[in-house]
């Protein structure tokens, strides 16, 4: 996006921004307008757009900027990498001979226990 082309602002239809701009002037534009702005909606991938809070759900299926922000949401259901269960988690984790009993609360969880006996269990 060329930095010098002017946008039209979201919020009050007669101004210009240019875009390297255009972010500060729609928090500004927010405060000045808050009757307006409480009527918007910002789009989840992209703060830029901001659209009536009847058609965000609308705007969000058809947002160009969702590929961006997660490439995984455009591919097809059978493509979609699934996270394994909490489950399958646990028996891998249990599985692992070489991890020691101080390790794998750590390896597993992302956090070490606070004592000992929270190993036991």
């Amino acid at each position: 996006m060329d930095p010098e082309r002017l946008i039209q602002c979201p919020l009050v239809k007669h101004h210009q921004i240019r875009a390297r701009r255009f972010p500060y002037h729609l928090v500004k534009c927010k405060e000045s307008n808050p009757e307006i702005a409480k009527k918007l909606a910002t789009c989840p991938f992209n703060a830029r757009h901001l659209v009536p809070q009847a058609d965000l759900s609308d705007h969000i299926m058809k947002c160009n900027d969702k590929a961006f922000m997660d490439p995984f949401l455009s591919l097809p259901p059978k493509l979609s990498l699934s996270s394994p269960s909490n489950s399958q988690r646990q028996k891998k984790c249990r599985t692992m001979p070489h991890c020691s009993p101080d390790f794998w609360p750590l390896l597993c969880f992302g956090q070490a226990p606070t004592n000992t006996q929270q190993l036991v269990s």
